[in-house]
């Protein structure tokens, strides 16, 4: 089976590293370079905290384990970060929803509990928890977060050579090939044609594109801001979540941040200055929490595109205008990306229908129930158990 792999991020890189691993022959086409798009400009975030409905927290819960198992394929795999991360919300609506929320989450066996200002304080001595007031802290142990481009540069090495996977960096697909209905290859914008029995467009945002006559997935995406501190001399190791703002460790002394409001404020992806407004309004508010900041700069602040689809859920199964033709998009793209990968993989090349995608299928957009399109080739294959 020879499959073409549309995107290298990371559900692209996933998607490719386990159709690989199945058996397939895969070629990766990417029109920029690897992992560049909306997965270079990540908080990365391994989570299912607050993921509604039902299926699709335990799609984001999956997607945690999945990335230990895998973590177990990469010695060292210094992509993985599972430390841990501490929430809280300072007015009372918001307190109210948490709560509501632990208890839901315990209820489904999530990983989830109140934990005192003091183990707070003794966990992460950089955090002064007196600015956190009475509000109450929530610790969620089995979260953590990867570093995406290294992530993917991993998998697709490794699927290269285990497997023989290729990679075509600076080729972006422009149309489908078909023939009697199914997918025979496609199309670059140079002209160039690649055969395959197999295309899954991983492209993100991008998503929403047409390719030639087949529609592109409806997306409602956002745009996201992130700020890079200086290198900085503190032990901060897990991540923590302060109403509308994220902060975790980046590596080499530097801190990633995040606020919502500020996302808020743009329509569009667009340059902004290190000493720009965003980039001081993202650090004040990290700076009331972290004292060992004060005297710290924003060195690069980041924007992109977050693929987000039309009705917020994943996107992840074939298209329902041609066969051999799949699609996988989500919110929460890095939180899935191994398990849809897997779950894809094992539709596509064994012929399993996976009911865990039962609920996500693009053809919902296109006037059939989430479930009404299924693999044509799982038809005939054995039912998964």
């Amino acid at each position: 089976m020879r499959a073409i792999v549309i995107g290298s991020g990371v559900i692209g890189t996933s998607v490719a590293y386990e159709l690989a691993k199945a058996g397939a022959k895969v070629s990766v086409l990417e029109q920029g370079r690897v992992a560049s798009g909306a997965s270079a400009v990540s908080f990365a975030w391994t989570n299912a905290n607050g993921k509604r409905p039902r299926e699709y927290h335990a799609l984001n819960v999956a997607g945690m384990r999945a990335y230990i198992d895998l973590a177990r394929e990469f010695e060292g795999a210094g992509w993985f970060n599972q430390t841990g991360s501490f929430e809280w919300w300072t007015t009372e609506a918001a307190q109210a929803k948490q709560l509501a929320g632990v208890k839901l989450e315990q209820e489904w066996g999530y990983g989830v509990d109140f934990i005192s200002r003091d183990r707070v304080a003794a966990m992460e001595p950089d955090l002064d928890v007196r600015a956190i007031g009475e509000a109450p802290i929530v610790y969620y142990p089995e979260e953590g977060w990867i570093d995406p481009v290294l992530y993917a540069a991993c998998l697709l090495r490794s699927a290269c050579e285990r497997w023989g996977a290729q990679v075509y960096t600076g080729t972006q697909v422009k149309s489908l090939e078909t023939r009697s209905g199914r997918v025979s290859g496609v199309r670059t914008a140079a002209g160039e044609r690649f055969e395959a029995d197999i295309v899954v467009n991983c492209a993100g945002g991008a998503s929403k594109e047409s390719l030639g006559e087949i529609p592109g997935i409806p997306m409602k995406s956002s745009i996201g801001v992130l700020a890079f501190t200086q290198p900085v001399a503190m032990t901060l190791r897990r991540q923590f979540h302060a109403d509308d703002l994220d902060v975790r460790p980046d590596g080499a002394g530097r801190l990633m941040l995040h606020k919502i409001s500020v996302d808020d404020q743009l329509s569009e992806p667009k340059l902004l200055r290190p000493d720009g407004i965003e980039a001081t309004t993202i650090l004040n508010a990290a700076r009331e929490l972290l004292p060992a900041l004060e005297a710290v700069s924003i060195e690069a602040v980041r924007t992109t595109v977050r693929p987000i689809p039309g009705d917020g859920l994943t996107c992840a199964g074939p298209m329902p205008q041609v066969d051999g033709y799949y699609v996988g998009v989500t919110h929460s793209g890095v939180t899935i990306a191994p398990q849809m990968a897997r779950l894809l993989a094992d539709e596509i090349v064994h012929g399993n229908i996976r009911e865990e995608l039962a609920m996500f299928r693009p053809a919902r957009f296109f006037g059939g129930a989430p479930g009404s399109v299924v693999p044509k080739s799982a038809v005939a294959g054995p039912s998964h158990d």
